[in-house]
């Protein structure tokens, strides 16, 4: 016998703490969205309001051929105008994209209980955590998301503790994601000045996590949301889409993309991988390359799934705008930290 979902206590006992997340909400015949899962009308997502953003994602490919300057500009121009963009022949097979897809609809239509030796309080390794909303504890309006996240230390240790379900190709969409970031910032730090060694770069990403969202179907995506409003608060952020879509960006400033304060929606491209410039990209270019808010509309025609990896500092490294920004600025809007 399912739950009553309208009771608080008894929806957040059978979601969070045993395990069966939104999609197990769902499963057992939810026709209507629980009051726990009712955004403020602030935070709820207009799709017919929003914008699409219409530019063509960005060829990698040309990179480091005749083209590669207008390919640069195209790439810091939107790093500093909507803090996302879109690219393509990105050096990660297309197969493996959709394989992942395919994986991750795979793990999250497994029993609980496989997927709860993984929660927060009881997983067997710290390196793994599953899931749902952001911080259900404390939150007041619950996001419509389950999620499993594998943080990376070295291949040894990710073939060790990460699920054995996902763990193989999750770990070679890492791998071959990493030299498309490498140049992606080498591009955006030697716009602000700075010829970056690999070291420097090595120390911007020295930290990596490779997540799989499931947003279930929706009975009212309307008063929902998947994800909430937030920056990423890492370097650079990696993300596969499937084709549903869902994925909204906030306009920081005034540009091409639409004034100020407005929603802008990044469509699926069949073989395109999101990029978007995290805080400490922002940080270290004084503001110039835009960390934007961004949020995640649910849908009640199929289950959604996205893949993102997040790259991060290492936890010793000291960030701050860089002099060379700073000294053309003449000012600095972040301390060091």
């Amino acid at each position: 016998m399912a739950p009553s979902f309208d009771d608080g206590n008894s929806l957040f006992n059978f979601v969070v703490r045993d395990g069966n997340g939104v999609k197990g909400m769902v499963d057992s015949g939810l026709s209507t969205v629980p009051q726990a899962y009712m955004q403020p009308p602030i935070e709820r997502i207009d799709k017919d309001r929003a914008r699409k953003h219409g530019h063509p994602p960005i060829d990698l490919s040309k990179l480091g051929g005749p083209e590669h300057d207008e390919v640069a500009k195209q790439i810091v121009r939107a790093a500093e105008s909507l803090g996302f963009f879109q690219v393509v022949n990105h050096g990660v097979p297309v197969d493996l994209l959709e394989s992942l897809k395919d994986t991750a609809h795979d793990f999250f239509s497994l029993p609980a209980e496989k997927k709860a030796v993984y929660r927060d309080d009881v997983s067997p390794t710290p390196l793994v955590k599953y899931g749902t909303s952001f911080v259900p504890q404390k939150e007041k309006a619950l996001e419509w998301k389950d999620y499993i996240s594998m943080q990376y230390t070295n291949d040894a240790e990710a073939l060790q503790h990460w699920p054995e379900e996902i763990r193989d190709v999750s770990l070679e969409y890492l791998r071959t994601s990493m030299s498309m970031v490498r140049k992606l910032l080498q591009v955006l730090l030697e716009n602000l000045g700075v010829k970056p060694e690999d070291s420097m770069i090595d120390v911007l990403v020295d930290k990596k996590m490779v997540n799989m969202n499931y947003y279930p179907t929706c009975p009212n995506p309307d008063l929902t949301v998947g994800v909430g409003r937030h920056s990423d608060m890492g370097t650079l952020t990696i993300l596969l889409q499937d084709g549903i879509g869902g994925l909204y960006v906030k306009i920081e400033d005034d540009s091409e993309f639409g004034k100020k304060g407005e929603w802008v929606e990044i469509p699926p491209v069949p073989s395109a991988l999101v990029i978007n410039v995290g805080d400490m990209v922002q940080v270290l270019s004084n503001g110039k390359y835009k960390s934007a808010e961004h949020r995640v509309r649910t849908t009640n025609t199929k289950s959604r799934v996205s893949i993102p990896i997040f790259t991060m500092p290492n936890a010793t490294a000291k960030i701050a705008p860089l002099p060379e920004v700073v000294e053309k600025d003449g000012n600095t809007l972040y301390k060091e930290f």
